[in-house]
């Protein structure tokens, strides 16, 4: 039975390396650390080291887990990408997920309506972009309808901010030229046509 010859602190002092039978065994965060009570000359059954790995791997993943999520508001389909991207292990998956929820972290509606107050205010993105946007962050329908009668979503004014800072670009084009331009502009951001028609017009 493997016994654990040396206790050493990490780096970062928020975990230890566990030695066993004076070889590496594990790396172990201090709260399950002080929580096993593991202790120098203490013998582990290979049982008991495959169960202290499986909660140091948690904590461990939940750490960068809960940094990834401090950046900004995350979707649940966003978390499940970071676990893809980062091979964390499938038996990890929904504790993880619980947790994050439980701590109020991770929570789709509130994402959204996060995710629209950003893109309305800095991005002037027009409805139909707003919702291609959270369908891509895996913010399902019903979820987006609800959010999205929260705010008005004026596409004419957003429209008018867009080309302001374009217009530039256009000026030196002829009046058939510039408005065929502008009118495609509008449309790869996700303008209908009738908002299209109304600015071409005005300008």
């Amino acid at each position: 039975m493997p016994q654990i010859t040396k206790i050493t602190p990490q780096k970062s002092k928020k975990r230890v390396n566990i030695y066993l039978d004076h070889k590496f065994g594990f790396g172990l965060d201090l709260e399950n650390y002080l929580k096993l009570g593991l202790k120098v000359e203490q013998d582990l059954s290979e049982k008991e080291i495959a169960e202290i790995v499986k909660k140091a791997e948690y904590q461990k993943t939940l750490d960068k887990l809960l940094l990834f999520s401090s950046l900004r508001p995350r979707s649940e389909r966003e978390v499940a990408n970071w676990f893809w991207r980062k091979k964390v292990h499938q038996s990890l998956h929904n504790k993880l997920i619980k947790k994050l929820k439980k701590l109020e972290i991770l929570d789709d509606s509130k994402f959204a309506s996060w995710w629209v107050k950003q893109r309305l205010e800095f991005k002037n993105k027009s409805k139909r972009e707003l919702i291609s946007e959270l369908y891509s962050k895996g913010i399902d329908k019903n979820t987006i309808e609800d959010v999205l009668s929260n705010f008005k979503v004026d596409d004419e004014k957003a429209a008018k901010k867009l080309i302001s800072k374009k217009m530039y670009k256009w000026e030196k084009y002829e009046l058939g030229v510039k408005n065929r331009k502008i009118g495609e502009y509008l449309s790869r951001k996700g303008f209908s046509w009738d908002v299209i028609k109304k600015i071409i017009k005005r300008d």
